[in-house]
């Protein structure tokens, strides 16, 4: 069945990211609605978000060589109705403080000379952008408005990478409007940040915006060159088969493609840019190894299903560790499969297939072939071998 073309949404919020916080604002969200046509069809309904810095319609919409990597209408010629959502500083939704280049990350500007700086300034604005209480309200904006457009009382999210830390206390928040959870390459710290910062003398909410420390915080934003990019993904790639020829430009120049901000800045002669990406930076708090098991929620009134590349050093390193994220998920209903061949950006990558056969089949009944529970290595020959 060929993909219907993708609807464009405009879901209005009330931010609550400081930068514009009480401004109604449009989220961008894109739909492939994929449910077969006929009175009886069930809706079954996918909300998918991006990481900390490739927007939902690069990361699972990618159209290079005939869509073959787009896991979104993969999704959707399987009979799901399928959402890409951006979050505040991402993609196509708002960028508030982000087109001013000395809201960069101050060791991030270099990549900005001499376009369109020829010096290093400090941020104008010297706090983070969005925050985990930001994010998560954008979420259940759009969720909310998933379920009044399709007349549906839950979705399944998928989430990439930093997502995880979105959609992880979405769901163990939210357990009533979430059908389950699927995470590639999650980002899980055991021992990472559990609560807000803390709240201002005499203030009822947490003290936002956050700008301390300003290494960290003292900025809405973040950069990377093509030439980042790239080195970056190289050092996950471990043989010739793992990537395609290609794929590399193909991602820049959709990347490009929503940002033309981005795509004017950049590069080391003036007046011919090379482009670059631009993302948020936000403060996330709630997931580590003691709020994972809140409430005894992922792995029992949320279904979890987590996939990663053997290859990805990013999601695994000493500070973040996708198995004991697997490990601290305190309900029985969840599965975990390691893929070959693949690394932190599987979703380009000729293994993605491998990943679009597994969400096709957990998103549509729960498990993987007969796979209910348990954790596994998936070969080249899409073999599964029990890991634990």
């Amino acid at each position: 069945m060929a993909t219907t073309p993708p609807i464009n949404h405009q879901v209005a919020h009330v931010s609550a990211v400081p930068a514009n916080a009480g401004q109604t604002v449009q989220l961008y969200v894109r739909e492939y609605d994929g449910t077969p046509p006929g009175p009886n069809a069930r809706r079954k309904v996918v909300l998918m978000l991006h990481g900390r810095s490739v927007p939902s319609v690069v990361a699972f919409d990618l159209q290079h060589d005939g869509g073959k990597y787009s896991w979104a209408q993969y999704l959707a010629k399987a009979g799901f109705d399928v959402f890409l959502m951006e979050l505040t500083g991402s993609g196509l939704s708002p960028r508030p403080e982000m087109d001013k280049a000395c809201n960069a990350n101050p060791q991030h500007q270099e990549i900005l000379n001499p376009n369109p700086l020829t010096y290093t300034c400090t941020p104008p604005y010297p706090h983070e952008l969005g925050n985990s209480a930001s994010e998560w309200g954008e979420v259940d904006a759009v969720v909310e408005y998933i379920k009044a457009k399709r007349g549906v009382a839950k979705v399944s999210l998928v989430g990439q990478s930093a997502a995880a830390f979105v959609f992880g206390p979405y769901a163990i928040q939210h357990p009533g409007k979430v059908e389950s959870l699927l995470l590639l390459a999650p980002i899980y710290p055991p021992a990472g940040r559990a609560s807000a910062p803390p709240k201002s003398f005499g203030a009822p909410v947490p003290s936002f915006p956050v700008s301390t420390p300003a290494s960290l915080f003292g900025f809405p934003m973040n950069l990377s060159s093509r030439a980042g990019l790239e080195s970056a993904w190289d050092k996950e790639v471990r043989s010739p088969k793992q990537r395609a020829a290609g794929v590399v430009e193909a991602v820049w120049k959709e990347l490009m493609a929503v940002d033309p901000v981005g795509k004017a800045w950049g590069g080391p002669t003036a007046g011919a840019p090379e482009g670059v990406l631009r993302f948020r930076n936000s403060y996330w708090w709630g997931w580590n190894q003691d709020t994972v098991p809140i409430g005894g929620v992922l792995g029992d009134k949320v279904p979890v299903m987590i996939v990663y590349g053997e290859h990805d050093a990013t999601a695994n390193s000493p500070t973040f560790s996708v198995p004991a994220f697997y490990d601290a998920v305190p309900g029985v209903r969840k599965l975990m499969f390691r893929v070959s061949c693949a690394s932190h950006s599987m979703v380009w990558e000729r293994q993605s297939k491998v990943l679009h056969r597994l969400s096709k089949q957990w998103l549509g009944h729960g498990k993987v072939d007969d796979l209910e529970k348990g954790s596994f290595y998936v070969d080249e020959d899409g073999a599964y071998t029990d890991t634990v």
